[in-house]
């Protein structure tokens, strides 16, 4: 990077922190939903194979990440300076096979030994340090990783799938015994909600046996429903419809149409 670029960057910042009336109230905590925007909006330019999106993207979070920065340093929290020697500090010490002499001999290597560096810089649990305001696919995805870096994982990945058939059978009886009672109590539902949740943690415990990250396999056929039921709208449109006015056939119809469409 170029840094007379990044000091010029950083002196908008902290003279809009100064001089505009919307910077100045800012506090890191009013700005860290913009903040989560921001991930996600790098994040969709990125599905959207969008480069130039990308790269307006990035410089949107980088924005954030300097302005968070000059509102802690105004408040004498830290500095950017601060920030910056702290990254850098992390990296080295979490690739000792980069910058020290400890020999690895793939990936597996370099994930299992950062998190025994994370450990012994002062975690009391492996699985700490996943964000609880993660979409819950990804955080049970990564609790998982995290877990079976310390050898504490399946052996087989058919044992993995019984698990998933197992968790979706012990659902499906919950679900049975609500459809039975006639007042459903709340511990039914709890329960029910319960064995739904150990579905999904199973179902997301294969995929990563598959190789196959669940939030990104989930928010790719999210997309491809909404293109697809989009197709449909408009096709009742042409026919001179509107949606609430056709039948589950017609719509179907042209639900089937849209799948060699949008795959």
């Amino acid at each position: 990077m170029n840094t007379v670029k990044f000091k010029k960057f950083v002196d908008i910042v902290k003279r809009l922190r100064k001089e505009c009336p919307w910077d100045r109230e800012q506090t890191n905590d009013s700005i860290k939903h913009a903040t989560l925007e921001e991930a996600h909006e790098v994040i969709e330019a990125i599905d959207n194979n969008d480069d130039e999106e990308l790269k307006k993207e990035l410089g949107d979070l980088l924005l954030h990440v300097v302005f968070h920065s000059v509102i802690a340093e105004g408040d004498e929290k830290f500095t950017l300076d601060e920030v910056i020697d702290s990254i850098q500090e992390k990296l080295i010490r979490r690739h000792p096979h980069v910058f020290g002499d400890v020999k690895v001999t793939d990936s597996e290597n370099v994930k299992k030994n950062w998190e025994t560096i994370k450990m012994q810089e002062g975690r009391n649990s492996v699985v700490e340090g996943v964000p609880e305001n993660l979409p819950a696919l990804q955080r049970a995805h990564r609790l998982q990783e995290k877990a079976a870096k310390v050898g504490f994982d399946w052996e087989k990945k058919s044992d993995v799938w019984k698990k998933v058939i197992e968790e979706i059978e012990e659902m499906h009886e919950i679900e049975q015994v609500k459809s039975q009672m006639s007042n459903v109590k709340s511990e039914v539902n709890e329960k029910l909600e319960s064995e739904v949740g150990d579905v999904f943690f199973a179902l997301v415990n294969y995929t990563r046996f598959l190789g196959i990250n669940p939030e990104n396999a989930l928010r790719k056929t999210n997309r491809k429903f909404i293109d697809r039921f989009k197709f449909v709208e408009e096709k009742i449109k042409e026919s001179g419809k509107s949606v609430p006015e056709s039948s589950l056939p017609e719509m179907d119809k042209y639900w089937n149409e849209s799948k060699s469409i949008f795959k």
